[in-house]
């Protein structure tokens, strides 16, 4: 049995690179295409066609490949659709594509070693190639343990000769929510499972002398994501291994939900400096992928200064959630969730403002309604409200218009920079105050006497934003100062998308390792709604606050059976009020009720017509017909006690 010390571990992997650099890999040539080494990021993308269309899948991969793919991936389910790979390769290389092919195998090695003499590359899922996912839990002997591992080798060696002969490259692909029986009889529904899992086939691959081989650990948990990754890199830099890897959060689901969530999971990853090719699963046509796929690549800081700090110790280990340990000052800090801080620059503060935040006065009943994405502290800089504000509800203000007020306002609090701290000589200044800093004034603060009872706002700066914030906080930490803290990001992207992706990967990173308190987004050229829904979708994300349904869906592909797009929207329209309950959304048994991972309800395709209902990892209701099976969804929910009517207000 193989041992994690992560403690040890830790000594080979840093959250912090200052400046931005990526971690040097081997270079693995798939057909004319290198991933790994000095080559750029790669973008890559599945279809969605069923693989015996040959003409369906060719076009299809057109649309990919003009869109921005580097390479194809197709799956293979079966010994013919592996065959019919050799049509679609031809007919593609006919029309001037070149573009590498990636098989995609599921359970069926005798498919994947007749592909593996056609495409480019294929990707493997060491959860069920030639082993057993039946969710039973095994009590294995260090011999029966052994046993098995024989067993698949001998079962697996037959394709890494195959790939070595032909000059094919191999993903080994973990995944979170297919990990085997003996994996999680051994490790559990772990990072370090998942790791394991990858490096007992690597061992094999190695053992044969066989290197072109890139890695990956996707999982829809984004927390569990990044993880696995920085665990899988640690574990090949202390066994000198540096192989190639592939990075994506399985299942991200559609629209904005699965941009937010690709963002924080990838970005974190690809701001360390970890990944060599990059794939976006979103529930939508795959031509739509490479282009955020893109997005995030070209969002690196390659460029960035180097910072003017020694970076510290992580303030938090890289291999498991926790929050960084605050005081709680009011709501904020402590074991609080995350705050959400709201502001802009344009135009006066008035009650109808407050409405894209979650806020809805009724003059009628003279009454707010309060939304499930309200917002829990309003920052107006220099303006005085003239409104009673909600009770659920604080004001921050500048220190210079909070001090000159006629009179105290209850639940305002003033800000106060630096320098405004440092000269503040007058009077108490209430519970909940806010000193506001740069990166800068962290750097050039040798000690920064403990602000009792405040809040910190740390200001995340343009450039290298995630690095420099984190080693600020990690100097915070090492003062001994334990006040909560608020990140705000600021930004001047006009695009929706970039500025959704952008702020995603800038604050979800430091979500994800449990650096911050709260977070406030700041951009007057979008849509103040969007940039509150934003906020409250990365946290949610990164799995620090739920405020609303989340959907784990897959992005379809040639082994679907049913139109995901279409009855995601059809689930979502009838469930997005129930906050907190996870639903997943799953085109086969593939990703059934092992890739929902951590869903409450599960609803997967199991023949042409035909669905099967899940209560967590349960089936429940088998066989139901499409056209009732959303209904009957909904009746399970309702079973279980986990349904609410929607309020129509």
């Amino acid at each position: 049995m193989n041992h994690f010390d992560l403690e040890q571990l830790k000594s080979f992997y840093s959250t912090v690179n200052l400046p931005f650099q990526r971690w040097e890999t081997r270079a693995v040539k798939v057909g004319d295409v290198g991933i790994g080494g000095s080559n750029p990021i790669r973008v890559q993308s599945m279809t969605t066609t069923d693989t015996m269309d040959t003409m369906a899948t060719v076009e299809q991969s057109i649309r990919m490949i003009e869109a921005g793919c580097e390479l194809i991936r197709i799956t293979a389910p079966s010994k013919k659709e592996a065959e019919n790979l050799q049509n679609i390769k031809n007919e593609l290389r006919k029309r001037g594509y070149q573009a590498p092919l990636v098989a995609d195998i599921h359970f069926t090695p005798n498919a994947a070693e007749i592909a593996a003499q056609i495409v480019e590359k294929v990707r493997i899922n060491p959860g069920n190639y030639a082993d057993k996912k039946k969710f039973e839990v095994i009590d294995y002997t260090e011999a029966s343990y052994q046993e098995e591992l024989d067993r698949i080798r001998e079962r697996f060696t037959p394709l890494v000769r195959i790939c070595k002969e032909h000059g094919t490259a191999m993903r080994i692909g973990t995944n979170h929510g297919s990990l085997s029986d003996r994996i999680l009889s051994r490790y559990g529904d772990t990072p370090e499972g998942m790791v394991e899992s990858a490096m007992e086939f690597l061992r094999i691959c190695r053992d044969e002398n066989y290197h072109e081989i890139v890695l990956s650990m996707k999982a829809s948990n984004t927390l569990v994501m990044v993880q696995a990754y920085r665990l899988l890199v640690a574990t090949m830099r202390a066994e000198q291994m540096n192989y190639p890897l592939h990075l994506g959060v399985t299942e991200a689901g559609e629209a904005e939900d699965g941009r937010i969530k690709s963002a924080v999971g990838i970005g974190t990853l690809l701001h360390e400096g970890i990944g060599d090719t990059v794939r976006v699963s979103l529930t939508e046509d795959p031509e739509f992928e490479a282009p955020v796929a893109r997005k995030l690549v070209e969002q690196l800081p390659l460029h960035a200064p180097a910072a003017k700090a020694t970076p510290l110790e992580p303030a938090v280990s890289p291999f498991a959630h926790s929050r960084l340990e605050t005081a709680s000052v009011g709501h904020v800090g402590g074991k609080h969730v995350p705050i959400v801080v709201a502001t802009r620059s344009l135009g006066e503060w008035k009650a109808a403002s407050l409405f894209p935040y979650g806020y809805q006065y009724s003059v009628p009943l003279d009454k707010w309604n309060i939304h499930d994405q309200a917002i829990d502290c309003l920052y107006t800089g220099q303006h005085v409200l003239d409104f009673e504000i909600p009770g659920t509800l604080s004001v921050w203000i500048d220190y210079a218009a909070w001090r000159t007020s006629d009179k105290p306002r209850e639940r305002h609090y003033p800000v106060l920079s630096l320098s405004d701290w440092k000269n503040h000589g007058g009077g108490e200044l209430p519970p909940g105050w806010i000193l506001r800093l740069s990166v800068q004034d962290v750097v050039q603060t040798d000690v920064l006497t403990n602000p009792h009872n405040a809040i910190l706002w740390l200001d995340i700066p343009a450039e290298n934003p995630i690095a420099q914030s984190k080693n600020a906080i990690a100097r915070i930490k090492s003062m001994g100062v334990l006040q909560p803290i608020v990140a705000v990001w600021s930004s001047r992207e006009t695009d929706e998308e970039s500025f959704m992706l952008e702020s995603s990967v800038v604050l979800g990173s430091l979500l994800i390792d449990g650096l911050i308190d709260g977070v406030m987004l700041h951009n007057d050229g979008i849509r103040a709604q969007l940039v509150n829904q934003i906020a409250f979708g990365i946290l949610q994300a990164a799995r620090t606050r739920i405020s609303k349904t989340e959907y784990i869906s897959c992005p379809s592909c040639g082994r679907t059976l049913f139109d995901l797009q279409e009855t995601t929207a059809r689930i979502r329209a009838k469930t997005d009020h129930l906050k907190g309950i996870k639903i997943g959304i799953m085109g086969c048994i593939v990703n059934g009720p092992g890739e929902m991972a951590d869903a409450d309800y599960g609803y997967v395709g199991v023949g042409v017509g035909k669905i099967n209902l899940y209560k967590e990892k349960t089936v429940v209701k088998k066989n139901v017909p499409t056209e009732s099976a959303v209904d009957e969804l909904i009746n399970l929910i309702k079973e279980h006690g986990d349904w609410i009517e929607k309020n129509t207000e």
